[in-house]
């Protein structure tokens, strides 16, 4: 018997069976953002079903334990799409398994850090055969220098807050990413309470997404406002603001960032604005403090006269 040919033999059963180990269509991650995931304002935003999708948390270790499986040699295989869709399919997926740890008592991501210690940078999860973090994923792995070089994934990338562009009730799979990819920008960017054109200013504001990985969009057209040219329709309706845009003479302003958590407590309010019955709670205890230290003042003026 020829040993060196059973060998290599051996060698490509083992090869083809570990190629065909991990699942690329992402089924488990699938049905549960398909069961748990609701479009909001006009499918500019979304909200997560936290308690449902805790519930069903089983399904969700089933396919962490399925992306923590692969090893580093079997994804050094894949398509550059097959590894983008499972990079991001891991960071959203890893970003709600961390909300999961307190919830429901979180209400931030941020909540999970503290003044020395970020929630992006705790690794707590196993991928490519090391511990690791979602800063690794999406800043060391993703956004690494000549691995993707695709500014997109800024809208893929969901970190759980209401700022955030949406988190698609799909899985990212490789041969739809480019227009999942495109379809997110576009939703996000025709969301007005997070990226509009204001007419009293003359300037586009926009999520502080731009400000933070400028160098990101700057890399691929040279500046950010010519990156975001040819979403001019998205961004304006009125005819010389979008000749405007599109002309990369606008000038930018960054809008501030809601890091609230995106679940199924949010709920649209006018002018597509997410606001969150926690926020909306504190303003209203706010408003009754202010009502009663009135009453109280007046009360007590009325006393000393």
């Amino acid at each position: 018997m020829n040993w060196k040919v059973v060998l290599v033999v051996l060698g490509a059963l083992i090869s083809f069976g570990s190629a065909q180990a991990f699942d690329h269509s992402h089924a488990r991650w699938d049905a549960l953002t398909k069961k748990h995931v609701v479009w909001l304002a006009g499918g500019h935003a979304s909200q997560l079903d936290y308690a449902a999708i805790k519930a069903e948390r089983a399904q969700l270790k089933l396919y962490l334990d399925a992306l923590s499986a692969v090893a580093r040699p079997e994804y050094d295989g894949w398509k550059k799409p097959e590894q983008l869709a499972f990079l991001l399919n891991a960071y959203n997926a890893y970003t709600v398994d961390l909300i999961l740890t307190e919830y429901p008592n979180v209400k931030s991501i941020k909540d999970l850090g503290s003044l020395i210690a970020s929630p992006w940078k705790k690794k707590f999860f196993t991928l490519l055969g090391k511990p690791h973090s979602l800063d690794d994923v999406e800043h060391g792995t993703i956004r690494a220098p000549g691995a993707f070089d695709e500014p997109r994934i800024h809208m893929a990338a969901n970190c759980a807050s209401i700022g955030c562009p949406a988190l698609r009730n799909e899985a990212f799979v490789a041969d739809k990413l480019d227009a999942q990819l495109e379809d997110s920008v576009v939703r996000f960017l025709s969301d007005r309470s997070r990226n509009r054109f204001n007419t009293q200013t003359n300037r586009l504001e926009v999520s502080r997404i731009f400000d933070w990985y400028g160098k990101d969009f700057s890399s691929r057209s040279g500046t950010v406002a010519a990156w975001l040219a040819r979403y001019a329709d998205k961004l304006a309706d009125d005819a010389k603001a979008i000749a405007s845009i599109r002309d990369a003479k606008v000038r930018l302003a960054f809008l501030d960032y809601d890091w609230v958590r995106n679940s199924n407590l949010s709920m649209t309010l006018p002018g597509n604005r997410l606001v969150s019955p926690t926020l909306s709670m504190r303003t209203l205890r706010s408003i009754w403090a202010t009502m009663i230290s009135t009453c109280l003042s007046s009360i007590s003026t009325r006393w000393l006269r």
